[in-house]
């Protein structure tokens, strides 16, 4: 490849993986299933598209978030049974599928059945040739700097109305042991769940905690954050840059006009600048990057974006029992009887029609924004890694097509990861921003609302109960003391994800998700019990013992967990 110039901006990709805890929770339709789903559409086709990169002396060098939970499940012995279990099922879905399309005379379904069946075999290859370990795979390209990999909340609590700064630490401080234990080092940067900040200043509970409504005083989400040395986080766009107020889940939903894509900035502040995050009387230096509205509705808008283009494979129209998908979109707004046939190789095609678009409209917006020997601009696009794949079947390969375009000696732009950036670039400055997140009109109500109001009275009250626990110190120096206050902690974390309220208020799984919420909150106050019989007796009873251990088995994550982290001193943690 030839000599390229100096770019005169940056573009990062942030693909955010996360699932919440699945193994052992269900298979079918809600469980197990969602996160064979994922490995099969999202994560081995990114792995994939990687490995073709390199092979071309190219990277994408995103920024990729795995979230400590969604690793202790890749690393799961029942993930890796159950994946090559619902692989072999669908290869043969796609055999039968083909034998019945064949007798029907309907020849071109046959062959993209074959489609299918190559896809999910090739799948199945490429699993056993990495041993089963999706992770070493995605720490081989972490090494060679092709990608940076980036941590989350422990299980994705929601920072911004988790009810005690040690319970945010926790969900921190657990996060960077499980990057270390899979990745042999810390993380330099950090996927907020939901892109919920809050900043330092008086709080008070929104839901009622043993009858207290005062305020009282909260550490920012950035001290927290500068507490474990992570170096820089993500925010939505109106954080910083006011004047644009839509977030992706108005893009979802199509209630954002296209128009919306030309608005200009009116608040002083750039999203093509990293800032550090301002907190008073403290400036830690923990950077954020804002997410670019424009180039981000041709990603995430089902109306006005590329998923949404009529050659692509359709998400929601399935053929059962095996679940393949034999139709394309044909219209974002059409009804799902009048799909048409999916041509694989025509989508094939049009992913490089459309990685040429953006990186035109990448280099188009960053023309208009200055660069300086002390800046140049980066264009931050944050996706939900299962976007591509998953809900856009063809988004890897359009990933890997922007990667060759933006690498052309002759185009203005760079790929670049966060911390590489940071690396080579000073923040513009110190930004006080406000509260919320990239939930639906900018704010917590996705997951705080009448229907959700009943689970932060849960967590608040648990959350309690475990700081409690942590600092009585009882459970030091004792086994089995340990053994019990270790799973409240882990039982804690998992109630406290944040994807129990979404799936309550978007209502795609409502049920799965009252049904796990209510299972750790059961299984926490049977731990409650077993802890006030280990203080009473220094034992447990048969039947608790008996509880402890199924409630182990079901939910043995986070190895390396301890009581610890829920105390206020850093350096209890290990930090």
């Amino acid at each position: 490849m030839a000599d390229r110039k100096q770019p005169t901006g940056y573009v990062s990709f942030v693909l955010h993986s996360h699932l919440p805890y699945v193994v052992n929770h269900g298979t079918w339709p809600h469980g197990e299933d969602w996160l064979y789903e994922a490995a099969a559409e999202t994560y081995l086709p990114l792995l994939r598209i990687f490995g073709e990169l390199a092979q071309r002396g190219l990277a994408l060098k995103a920024n990729v978030n795995l979230s400590p939970i969604l690793l202790e499940q890749l690393a799961h012995p029942r993930f890796k049974q159950g994946f090559v279990e619902y692989l072999e099922q669908k290869i043969e879905a796609a055999r039968k599928d083909q034998v019945e399309f064949g007798a029907a005379g309907h020849g071109h379904f046959v062959g993209v059945a074959r489609f299918w069946e190559t896809f999910y075999r090739s799948t199945l290859e490429q699993f056993e040739r990495l041993n089963g370990d999706v992770i070493a795979e995605f720490r081989k390209f972490y090494d060679s700097g092709a990608i940076e990999i980036i941590t989350c909340g422990a299980t994705h609590g929601y920072f911004a109305l988790l009810g005690d700064d040690n319970a945010i630490r926790a969900q921190v401080r657990m996060a960077v042991a499980t990057h270390k234990r899979h990745f042999g080092r810390r993380p330099r940067g950090i996927w907020l769940p939901e892109c919920a900040y809050r900043p330092a200043g008086n709080w008070n509970f929104p839901v009622p905690v043993n009858g207290s409504t005062s305020l009282f005083a909260r550490a920012g989400v950035e001290q927290i954050l500068a507490e474990n040395g992570i170096e820089y986080f993500y925010v939505d766009t109106h954080l910083v840059e006011t004047s644009v107020k839509f977030t992706p889940y108005e893009l979802i939903a199509g209630d954002v006009p296209i128009a919306m894509e030309i608005e200009e900035n009116g608040s002083g502040a750039s999203v093509y600048q990293p800032y550090w995050a301002d907190n008073p009387g403290r400036h830690v230096q923990v950077a954020a990057f804002a997410r670019d509205p424009r180039t981000g509705i041709q990603v995430w808008s089902g109306d006005h974006g590329y998923p949404g283009d009529a050659v692509y494979l359709d998400f929601h129209k399935k053929r059962w029992p095996g679940g393949h998908r034999y139709w394309q979109v044909t219209h974002p707004k059409i009804d799902l009887g009048a799909k048409t046939a999916y041509f694989p190789e025509v989508a094939h095609a049009r992913t490089r029609v459309h990685a040429m678009h953006f990186s035109d409209v990448t280099a188009s917006v960053l023309k208009h924004h200055p660069v300086d020997s002390e800046s140049v601009p980066i264009l931050t696009a944050p996706f939900d890694a299962e976007l591509f794949g998953h809900w856009w079947f063809e988004g890897p390969e359009w990933l890997k097509n922007v990667a060759i375009e933006i690498s052309h000696p002759d185009h203005p732009l760079s790929l670049i990861s966060g911390a590489e950036y940071l690396d080579r670039h000073q923040p513009a400055g110190y930004l006080a921003m406000p509260e919320g997140s990239w939930g639906r009109n900018g704010t917590h109500e996705v997951w705080l609302n009448p229907e959700t109001e009943w689970t932060w009275s849960h967590i608040y009250r648990a959350e309690q109960r475990t700081i409690q626990i942590a600092q009585s110190g009882k459970w030091r120096g004792n086994q089995l003391g340990e053994r019990i206050a270790k799973q409240i902690c882990r039982e804690l974390l998992l109630m406290e994800s944040s994807d129990w309220q979404f799936l309550i208020t978007t209502i795609h799984a409502r049920d799965y998700a009252e049904k796990r919420f209510e299972t750790h909150l059961q299984q926490f106050q049977t731990l409650e019990k077993a802890w006030d019989e280990f203080q009473a007796e220094a034992r447990l009873s048969e039947s608790s013992m008996e509880a402890l251990e199924r409630i182990e088995k079901r939910d043995s994550v986070f190895p390396d967990i301890t009581p610890e982290y829920y105390l206020s001193r850093p350096e209890a943690a290990g930090a």
